[in-house]
């Protein structure tokens, strides 16, 4: 799973369109606490993290029970029981097509979820639940890629050349069981995804479909991790058109 649009498809995430799948954070943990006002850092030596992927731990600035907190986590929200319906359904036809006998409640428990990394349609019951300040987080990052072919295949952005620090805005979930992967089966660990938005001119001549929604200014993490729902969501929305710079095409690295 790897993107929310409708809470439908299914399978391990990919570079489909209008997702954002890969970024980059190699700023330093002293600047994302003084951007972000984080009094706890849970990270230990965090390096430079030029190409980040789905499923794996990455910097956030959460909202904990201790306070305002850095710490590492696993990028890739619980995809809707909707989407691990619809992959266990296709999964089981397979089977019985080769004459196997299926148990699909098991089946079911076993379906892995690789996790769902982009959220936009942020009215839906499935995330709804998470929207509140206590699941909010923001999620730093230096560049982000968006994937065109065409263009030249990962097509890298940033605020400037010299990739000063952002974040996403993002929510996450404490302590969440699921199979991730088959091979390691059930799991249970915090997972983190961030908002996407109509894309501004730069990312949609790449990508018509979406863009992360990025914050550059205190007040607007402020607002992102401690205001009521409603106003925290104005700004699930572009930047400006002229805001961002193409940075890097055709590498998995940035930074």
């Amino acid at each position: 799973m790897s993107i929310d649009h409708e809470l439908c498809g299914s399978g391990a995430y990919g570079r489909l369109a209008g997702m954002c799948n890969l970024y980059s954070m190699t700023s330093n943990a002293e600047a994302i606490r003084a951007m972000t006002g984080a009094m706890l850092d849970t990270t230990g030596n965090l390096p430079p993290l030029p190409g980040i992927y789905p499923d794996y731990a990455a910097p956030v600035v959460r909202n904990s029970p201790a306070g305002r907190e850095l710490a590492m986590v696993r990028w890739g929200m619980p995809s809707s029981s909707q989407a691990l319906f619809k992959a266990a359904t296709t999964r089981a036809d397979k089977l019985r097509a080769k004459g196997k006998d299926i148990n699909f409640p098991a089946l079911l428990k076993a379906e892995p979820d690789s996790g769902t990394t982009n959220i936009r349609n942020t009215a839906s019951k499935h995330w709804t639940r998470w929207l509140g300040v206590e699941h909010r987080c923001v999620v730093p990052f230096t560049s982000f890629s968006e994937f065109n072919r065409d263009a030249g295949g990962d097509i890298w952005f940033a605020l400037s050349a010299e990739r000063p620090l952002a974040v996403f805005a993002g929510i996450w979930v404490p302590q969440w069981t699921s199979v991730r992967k088959i091979r390691t089966g059930e799991e249970t660990i915090d997972l983190f995804g961030f908002l996407t938005t109509e894309p501004n001119a730069e990312v949609g001549a790449i990508h018509p479909k979406a863009m992360p929604a990025i914050l550059t200014k205190p007040e607007d993490i402020e607002t992102w991790l401690t205001a009521p729902a409603a106003d925290a969501l104005a700004l699930q929305r572009p930047l400006p058109d002229g805001a961002l710079q193409i940075v890097a095409r055709g590498v998995k690295k940035d930074g």
